[in-house]
């Protein structure tokens, strides 16, 4: 490994460590060797110590002290652990949010769907009329405007989630991030579409399959 301008032997790799991220990418050289081929002058600029959760605060009040007798002042003692406990708060209160709005659009497109069959079941009547004349039962009638409104969700579900996918590749893209979309994500959006489509479909499908051939072909 090269490391200011000399190589070095990698011991070892660490697992990460989640609440220090800064050393996932760090290089950890000994005390001495640091000292005699990177001029190290002995002053750390960060200090780790690791302590039992019931000792934390006791450490934390006397750490400054510990390691900087003449200016204790100037020692800054944070906890990583609150830093991602708020970091965990965070990615929750997005999560809902996200959650709630991803909501929103599935009943604002539940409803969409639904007045669209509601409609064209309005002014099919005569196709259902000659339908029902013909020998086909109200049951099959129903599964006919169902499976529309099935298809239709499909297909906004299908596009919604290529929409989110390229929009999610796009930004890692940007961001230099890996892309990671996980299948379950795309698979429940999916289904929850057709879901949604099923039960804004249910009420037009029933108001087809009700109605009579006699009263159909009259209107």
């Amino acid at each position: 490994m090269w490391l200011g301008g000399l190589w070095f032997s990698v011991a070892g790799i660490l697992a990460p460590v989640p609440l220090a991220p800064e050393l996932d990418s760090a290089a950890l050289v000994g005390w001495t060797t640091a000292a005699r081929l990177l001029d190290f002058d002995g002053s750390p600029t960060t200090v780790y110590t690791r302590s039992v959760e019931q000792s934390v605060e006791e450490v934390r009040q006397v750490l400054a002290a510990t390691v900087n007798p003449q200016a204790p002042n100037e020692v800054q003692v944070s906890r990583p652990s609150d830093a991602l406990a708020a970091a965990r708060a965070t990615d929750a209160a997005l999560n809902g949010l996200l959650l709630g709005l991803g909501a929103v659009a599935l009943l604002v497109g539940g409803v969409g769907v639904a007045n669209t069959m509601v409609i064209s079941v309005l002014e099919r009547r005569s196709e259902i009329g000659l339908r029902r004349a013909l020998g086909a039962t109200g049951g099959q009638v129903s599964v006919q405007f169902l499976m529309e409104s099935l298809l239709l969700s499909a297909l906004g579900g299908g596009a919604g989630v290529l929409c989110g996918v390229l929009a999610t590749a796009g930004w890692s893209w940007w961001r230099s991030w890996p892309v990671a979309v996980p299948l379950w994500a795309l698979a429940g959006g999916f289904t929850a579409t057709l879901v949604v489509g099923a039960l804004a479909g249910l009420y037009p499908a029933l108001r087809a399959a009700r109605l009579s051939p006699t009263e159909a072909l009259a209107r």
